[in-house]
């Protein structure tokens, strides 16, 4: 692995997380290198760091979906404006976001072409000439694309004007078979997010106002942040017939009738990545999950001064090439011990193994783990075998302490004064009886910066009153401050 030579990318020159979060969060993407600002305002250039995070998950997920029988596939960036407005929510709900060519080839465009925002108004435009009968269906089919929404205020990670993502989109006869696709898509996320980020979250039905723009159901999973916001991780959408209407696709049934089908879009991105820094980064910089970490294990030899040990170097050598992990030997001879310590640190490696003289003599290894801190010698006979043990002791101690932050701060409010004491002074996430009416659900967002994130998938029928206008209401949903 390539390592850049500069001094400058060392864990002292971050600010406290406590004392500002926001220009921690910034600090540890440009200090471990993994992303930098672009000259275009509000896009970013994903370095090699950050990408092959990007990649491992790519790959895991990819493998999922394949192994779920769908098919990748990659559509036109540029899609006609009049595709767009074929879906009169779908470009009321993205129009404040595109970014729209009028110029190509050095002269004006008869038809004006939008940068996509998100692909299902040219995926259905080739989905209405691809489906004619019932023999057809199910058509499943995944992109791996970037798209652009013009955002005015951006973000690392979070919130850029261009990011990364994939998205799927299928095509059933029956609305049985697309919601259960729409689920199955929210359930994988939830395992890329559980077993692989090692962060923990509630998973549930948006409201109609906070749901994708011409679907009929949106599936979210949030999160909950260090700072206390809440953060929509990705989502899942049943759009039913809406847009097979808008765009006359539609199928021969084995009833000899014309029928429209019913379909379902969903979609991760890059901006897992915000998540995966902000829910386990300390004062020291990134910790990285091991499941994601481009390097797992780190080995760091004591060199000491002049007089190198050279069996320092070669036992550092031989573990680098015994351990079945992702494994970087760092031998440069122009860093000290303790420089090496604090750039891997901040780069966050799960676990660090130390070889100094002491090591090669009592052939034994220092392991220091990355998220808790401790050390310990271990025989290097039996190495490969604690490391893995490690490793995965450390993915599960990840979630588990993500788990107990989420739970540990939800509040169950009972009244509007204190639902507004909370978002002033705890925030974290509130658990409160809504009427589901729009009006109050506006109010709320006015008042106190809150949105509703989602009514939880396990939300049992209650008997309450709104939070709000005291009406009654019959789910208690999950209310927070959102990026």
């Amino acid at each position: 692995m390539k390592e850049t030579k500069k001094q400058e990318f060392t864990k002292e020159y971050l600010i406290k997380k406590s004392v500002d979060f926001s220009q921690w969060y910034t600090d540890v993407i440009l200090k471990s290198e993994m992303a930098d600002y672009a000259p275009v305002k509000g896009c970013q250039v994903i370095m090699p760091y950050g990408y092959a995070i990007w990649e491992t998950i790519q790959k895991v997920l990819d493998q999922m979906l394949k192994n779920d029988g769908i098919e990748n596939a990659y559509f036109p960036l540029l899609i006609p404006q009049k595709s767009l407005q074929k879906e009169q929510e779908h470009i009321e709900g993205f129009s404040p976001e595109l970014a729209i060519v009028t110029i190509g080839g050095g002269e004006t465009l008869t038809e004006k072409l939008v940068l996509r925002p998100t692909s299902e108004t040219i995926i259905y435009e080739m989905y209405a000439k691809w489906i004619k009968s019932w023999r057809d269906l199910p058509l499943r089919i995944n992109q791996w694309a970037n798209v652009v929404r013009w955002e005015k205020r951006t973000r690392l990670f979070l919130r850029t004007t261009e990011f990364l993502w994939q998205e799927g989109h299928t095509v059933h006869s029956t609305d049985k078979e697309a919601l259960k696709e729409t689920q199955k898509a929210i359930e994988r996320y939830i395992k890329i997010y559980q077993e692989y980020f090692a962060i923990d979250g509630i998973w549930g039905k948006k409201s109609e106002q906070e749901k994708f723009p011409g679907a009929v159901h949106t599936f979210t999973y949030e999160m909950l942040m260090p700072d206390n916001k809440a953060l929509q991780g990705c989502t899942s959408h049943y759009l039913g017939q809406n847009f097979a209407k808008a765009f006359h696709i539609q199928f021969l049934g084995k009833d000899g009738a014309n029928h429209f089908p019913f379909q379902t879009c969903w979609g991760f991105s890059t901006r897992s990545l915000g998540a995966l820094i902000m829910a386990h980064g300390d004062d020291n910089g990134l910790v990285l999950p091991p499941l994601l970490a481009p390097v797992q294990v780190v080995i760091v030899p004591i060199l000491q001064g002049k007089n190198i040990d050279k069996k320092v170097l070669q036992m550092s050598e031989k573990l680098k090439n015994s351990l079945p992990v992702r494994v970087y030997a760092d031998t440069r001879e122009e860093y000290s011990s303790g420089w090496k310590f604090n750039h891997w640190e901040l780069k966050g490696v799960p676990l660090r193994i130390e070889i100094g003289p002491r090591e090669v003599q009592q052939k034994k290894a220092t392991l220091a783990r990355r998220d808790n801190g401790e050390k310990i010698t271990v025989p290097l006979t039996s190495l490969p075998n604690r490391i893995n043990k490690i490793l995965q002791d450390i993915q599960k101690n990840l979630l588990q302490q993500t788990r107990k932050y989420l739970y540990s701060h939800i509040h169950e409010v009972k009244n509007y004064s204190e639902f507004q004491e909370i978002m002033e002074q705890k925030r974290g996430l509130a658990k409160a009886f809504w009427c589901e009416h729009p009006q109050c659900e506006q109010k709320i967002k006015e008042e106190t910066k809150a949105t509703t994130r989602c009514l939880a998938h396990n939300a049992k029928p209650q008997k309450g009153k709104c939070v709000y206008c005291q009406k009654p209401a019959s789910h208690q949903w999950i209310f927070g401050i959102a990026y």
